[in-house]
């Protein structure tokens, strides 16, 4: 038998069955950078943009995408604002009850924080090699932008 350790996102949407959800229509905010809400939103459709310092660093649509889990695992406020740019739709958990009571729930939100990890340390490999072969400052300008995308709630 071949079981993956980390489940995919089918498995995990298995283990959201109970929990609420939430509308938000375009231009609301779901999570405002400096707050502390202890709740985790999956979402389950719509278009969302996360912005940072008044920055834009990413916009995600893939179903699936939990936002809130930094602030949870590193016991800090939200950095960065999640709003809606389309009418969207989220599952919404307490943080620590649904990562501490939900093993597929923590596996999924795991992989996704390494997947994110993974794909900027090759950004920073990248950027590195660029800086050392006298590349444009455009070209790293674009590395970094990749980067943050990558380390983004969808990355």
């Amino acid at each position: 038998m071949d079981m993956a350790l980390i489940p995919d996102l089918a498995t995990f949407s298995k283990s959201l069955t109970s929990l609420a959800a939430s509308t938000f229509n375009p231009g609301q905010t779901v999570l405002a950078a400096g707050s502390t809400t202890g709740q985790l939103f999956i979402l389950r459709k719509g278009l969302v943009e996360i912005v940072r310092d008044g920055v834009q660093i990413a916009t995600v649509s893939e179903p699936g995408a939990v936002f809130g889990e930094l602030a949870l695992l590193l016991d800090k406020p939200h950095t960065a604002d999640v709003r809606t740019l389309e009418r969207s739709e989220f599952h919404v958990a307490k943080a620590s009850s649904l990562l501490t009571g939900d093993v597929a729930a923590l596996l999924y939100v795991s992989a996704i924080l390494a997947r994110r990890l993974d794909a900027a340390n090759e950004v920073i490999v990248e950027i590195k090699r660029d800086l050392e072969s006298d590349k444009r400052p455009g070209v790293i300008n674009k590395a970094i932008e990749k980067l943050e995308k990558l380390l983004s709630p969808a990355g």
